[in-house]
């Protein structure tokens, strides 16, 4: 379906005809993508969905977001999320390993597992990083913070490297980070999914450069 989708594009433009086809983007992450805590409309997808249309970009994203999903989650839900119709994809997950304290080097396996799929697929990915913390100690947080760098690397996709870069830039000390938090402490509440949104949205129209 893909190389028949490719084929047409490649038609279109030859014989100068106009041609425009929604791009289709699965967001597979956790309860960060899902939006848990939040009314459904203030989510991390509804928020870059209006993002992305205020930009004027004909984009669709699916939310793939599952609350409390491992990368071995996401990994075991690649094969189902990457349908067809779907042209690319943002890859979300780690922060649960890190909350477990589970081995980077089992998150990396994961990890490279699902861009495997994504790559045999013919699916572009932004892979969107995590910081990890200090609790686990320098070495914990050197190995699972080179994850993402080493693997965007490997299979030549865009990288974002904080999920929580525009929160932390809008809060602009430590000391207001919580005003953009929900009571847990863990997720952000709408103005921090608004913040990280807009600090992402250039690294997801990048992506549908990449498709384009």
């Amino acid at each position: 379906m893909r190389a028949v989708r490719n084929l047409s594009v490649v038609i279109a433009a030859f014989s100068g005809a106009a041609y425009a086809e929604t791009v289709k983007i699965a967001a597979l992450g956790d309860s960060l993508t899902a939006g848990y805590g939040l009314p459904q409309a203030d989510g991390f997808v509804p928020q870059l969905q209006r993002w992305l249309d205020a930009q004027g970009a004909d984009v669709e994203i699916v939310n793939a977001g599952v609350s409390g999903d491992t990368t071995a989650g996401g990994l075991s839900r690649t094969d189902w999320t990457l349908t067809p119709d779907v042209d690319a994809m943002i890859l979300a997950l780690g922060g649960n390993d890190y909350l477990r304290g589970l081995d980077p080097a089992v998150s990396r396996e994961n990890l490279t597992g699902i861009l495997t799929k994504a790559k045999a697929a013919g699916v572009e990915t932004l892979l969107v990083g995590i910081a990890a913390g200090g609790n686990y100690g320098p070495a914990y947080k050197a190995q699972f913070d080179a994850n993402y760098v080493d693997l965007s690397g490997a299979f030549d996709v865009l990288l974002y490297r904080d999920m929580f870069a525009g929160l932390r830039a809008a809060a602009g000390t430590q000391g207001r980070v919580t005003d953009f938090l929900q009571p847990d402490g863990i997720h952000p509440n709408t103005e921090g999914v608004a913040a990280n949104v807009a600090a992402m949205g250039p690294s997801v129209l990048a992506l549908v450069d990449r498709i384009q």
